[in-house]
């Protein structure tokens, strides 16, 4: 995301202009196209002559995407060559060890102990729902707030969702953008879901369908939030620890905290590990907290999010065996597209250094192959192209159809913006029933 963006990114959103045209089929799968259709049919960082098209970095970025990155698979995708062929990979079980490890590394997770120990808080019944508000405390920072909701009267072990929240530009709020555990939800808590989710709380209107769900603050958001009193007067600028009713105080706190990202970004590099080296870690333990109530199956758990939940479910439905179904929704793309056209508007949680040298961004997704995966885009989402949107699903597709999997992969793409709305969730719920309920 970028810091100059800072106040509200959804307005910024709905003010761009559509990226490209492209025929698709609301709530269907994209045409699918072929990875050699689309070098055919995107425009390079460089015409012919040499003459560079605008991007990011200007006359650098040819360099860096086609010398730098490579056009072809990286080093550790499983779309490259058989053995026999002088490839590495035999089959996908090989690949995933060897690509987990190496993804790993680079993202350097942190020591955030075993399974907490999570206190119910309170609890409240509302709209056919049991609604207990959790808490846990971790290593570092505050102490993590989260709500778990099942259905009313349920009995026996059910299915479970962890479902991620979003980044939005608004770190005040976290697990309340995709849940409500009252009758009387914050301001700030109806605006965030109008705009991004068609006024619903998808966790609660999943979790009616027969799932138990828990959302959580991840870091740095909600409860997990920095608090511009703990920082240095430098960094502070105009930024106030507002009230949840003080929706002026909260857009001066989303800019402190969208102006403070990059200081994260350096103090966690040079602290040794990255940033999804700690969220990633959290929303494991938060997974923990799910797999161990009794009134869960365990083993039909699914996870998914939109836009930075999107970026979350790529990094723990990749990296995480328990995640059984996983649907990354709004944050689907290339190494590529963020290098040459969208890193300036996408949050510095999103990268790991060294990283795209060994696995292109879809390829971490794809690491949970053959297990139930599903990429949900919007054909006008101006957080990413169209041609590199497609791209991804190719790469997706391809590796699924090489690990024998392709019926367990499904990406739609539908008309519109960036959003999680009505169809969209619909399709969503279609998949956790279909892999998790059956």
């Amino acid at each position: 995301m970028n810091d100059n963006l800072f106040v509200d990114r959804r307005l910024f959103l709905q003010g761009l202009a559509a990226i490209a045209a492209g025929e698709v089929v609301a709530g269907g799968p994209a045409s699918r196209i072929t990875l050699a259709d689309e070098a055919t049919k995107a425009a390079g960082p460089a015409a012919a002559d040499g003459t560079v098209r605008p991007n990011m970095v200007g006359a650098y970025g040819p360099w860096l995407s086609d010398t730098v990155l490579g056009d072809g698979p990286a080093a550790l995708s499983f779309r490259g060559p058989h053995p026999k062929e002088g490839g590495r990979f035999s089959n996908v079980n090989e690949w995933r060890a060897a690509a987990r490890k190496r993804a790993w590394e680079c993202i350097a997770p942190v020591n955030l102990g075993g399974v907490p120990e999570a206190r119910v808080d309170s609890t409240t019944t509302l709209d056919g729902l049991d609604i207990e508000r959790l808490s846990w405390q971790l290593p570092c920072g505050p102490r993590t707030e989260a709500v778990l909701l099942k259905p009313v009267g349920a009995t026996g072990k059910l299915p479970a969702i962890l479902g991620l929240h979003d980044h939005g530009g608004n770190k005040f709020l976290g697990w309340r953008k995709i849940a409500r555990a009252d009758d009387a939800p914050w301001t700030i808590q109806l605006r965030h879901q109008e705009q991004s989710y068609e006024g619903l709380a998808w966790a609660n209107e999943i979790a009616k369908r027969g799932y138990v769900v828990i959302v959580h603050d991840t870091f740095p958001f909600g409860s997990r939030r920095v608090r511009v009193a703990d920082c240095s007067p430098r960094v502070r600028g105009d930024g106030v620890d507002p009230e949840p009713d003080d929706l002026e105080g909260i857009k001066k706190y989303n800019a402190f905290a969208a102006n403070h990202e990059h200081i994260m970004e350096k103090s966690l590099l040079s602290a040794g590990t990255t940033w999804p080296g700690v969220y990633l870690v959290e929303d494991q333990r938060a997974l923990d907290v799910l797999c161990a109530r009794p009134e869960v199956d365990a083993s039909r758990v699914g996870c998914a999010g939109l836009s930075g939940g999107g970026m979350r479910t790529v990094f723990l439905g990749g990296l995480d065996d328990r995640i059984r179904c996983a649907i990354a929704v709004g944050f689907m793309t290339t190494w590529r597209d963020f290098l040459l056209d969208k890193c300036f508007t996408h949050t510095w949680m999103t990268y790991v250094p060294l990283l795209p040298r060994d696995l292109d961004f879809p390829e971490i997704l794809a690491l949970r192959a053959p297990a139930a995966t599903m990429v949900l885009n919007c054909n006008e989402d101006p957080l990413y192209t169209l041609a590199e949107m497609k791209r991804a699903d190719a790469i997706m597709h391809d590796t699924f159809e090489r690990a024998g999997a392709a019926d367990r992969y499904r990406c739609n793409f539908y008309p519109g913006g960036h959003k999680f709305d009505r169809p969209m969730q619909a399709d969503a719920f279609a998949w956790f029933d279909r892999h998790l309920r059956s």
